[in-house]
């Protein structure tokens, strides 16, 4: 397996060019086809207003808005690839993130979007890297709107709770852990989750990791269901890890929004790139 098709998401972010960075990098690495995405999402009229909407002012405001960020996206593509060489593409999408994003998505083996960020006053809604991960079926590789130290997946941590969801993640980041320098499997509190981890927790994953001459090195630790994000962000930088992989909700989507969990944890918090895939 490898990834022969990347997508990156690109809006009018002031941190696409980040983003970018890392998704040209990720494709020269792997030798794929570098697929750059603009999302033109409908003009919202009102559903209220005080008086008459005038219709043709907002419609032109509209326009030049829809305008500036379409071409603010694609400068950026445009100067992320120039020199490079790839096998590249530019897409305009028309329509609403979730539904366009995840369709596109199904076509690629690797999608590259930017960390919710805190401000951000582009039409990019904020749950969108976990809405695109459960929808489309691919993996999703999340990078953090403060940026990237170095190159990742040198150093990678991957979080291991023996569920479907793990599973799932670690099968597709499987070129990026057959690259690694190094990779830690980090198992939080596996006498509360049940037999998946065999008699050993973590001996199964490190045997079927070493069959794809992955070397691993196990770690277990213990925290209480509301802080198991932190600790995995707190073993992340003690061990200099520049990539985190995750499977995505491993509970009910419904007890994630109550407890908050870790995937919503890393989302929020993130200060390296995560790899996800539900």
């Amino acid at each position: 397996m490898n990834y022969k098709t990347i997508l990156v998401h690109c809006d009018a972010s002031s941190k696409l060019s980040q983003r970018l960075e890392v998704a040209v990098d990720l494709a020269q690495r792997f030798d794929a086809h570098l697929v750059g995405v603009h999302v033109q999402v409908p003009m919202q009229v009102p559903a209220f207003s005080a008086g008459p909407v005038p219709t043709f002012d907002l419609f032109a405001a509209y326009e030049a808005s829809a305008k500036a960020q379409y071409e603010s996206a694609a400068g950026a593509f445009e100067k992320a690839i120039r020199g490079s060489h790839l096998s590249s593409e530019w897409r305009l999408a028309k329509g609403y993130h979730e539904d366009e994003l995840f369709i596109q998505a199904r076509y690629a083996d690797l999608i590259v979007l930017g960390q919710t960020e805190p401000d951000s006053d582009t039409t990019t809604p904020r749950d969108l890297p976990e809405t695109v991960a459960i929808s489309s079926g691919r993996p999703t590789f999340v990078v953090p709107h403060i940026g990237v130290r170095a190159k990742p997946g040198k150093s990678i941590m991957l979080c291991w709770n023996a569920t479907r969801e793990s599973a799932r993640a670690a099968a597709e980041a499987l070129p990026f852990l057959m690259m690694a320098d190094k990779v830690a499997v980090l198992i939080v509190d596996e006498k509360r989750l049940g037999s998946g981890h065999g008699p050993e927790p973590g001996a199964d994953v490190a045997a079927w990791l070493a069959r794809h001459g992955v070397s691993v090195t196990v770690q277990r630790d213990i925290a209480a269901d509301a802080n198991v994000g932190e600790l995995i962000l707190s073993r992340a930088a003690d061990r200099e890890i520049d990539l985190i992989i995750i499977g995505l909700y491993g509970h009910s989507r419904l007890r994630e929004v109550i407890l908050g969990g870790a995937s919503r944890t890393l989302l929020a918090s993130m200060t390296v790139p995560v790899l996800m895939a539900h």
